[in-house]
């Protein structure tokens, strides 16, 4: 097994460098954002996922690219299906073999 660095959920960094560093509070933000507080908790805390609807209502209230919030989602996703996976789907893909 190898070590790796642990890895965020993009929802750290919501939190981190968006809510903290401009003072706004998850409860703030989900009012602003029209979404209930719990979506916000449970994203901040890694439980729920940018979903692209949600990239849309965090990149309109803070002036980020909807992209930006959704590539997050996609490299943690992808950065953590690798760590928890990647060894077991190689032992079971044979990969395609073109004459």
């Amino acid at each position: 097994m190898t070590d790796y660095i642990d890895i965020d959920p993009p929802g750290v960094l919501l939190k981190e460098d968006f809510l903290d560093d401009l003072g706004i509070r998850p409860g703030t933000l989900a009012a602003a954002i029209k979404v209930d507080r719990a979506a916000i908790k449970a994203i901040i805390e890694g439980r729920r996922a940018i979903t692209a609807e949600m990239a849309l209502r965090l990149g309109l209230f803070l002036g980020t690219s909807p992209e930006f919030w959704l590539n997050l989602q996609k490299d943690y996703d992808l950065r953590k299906a690798k760590r928890e996976r990647l060894d077991e789907l190689k032992a079971q893909i044979e990969p395609l073999r073109v004459a």
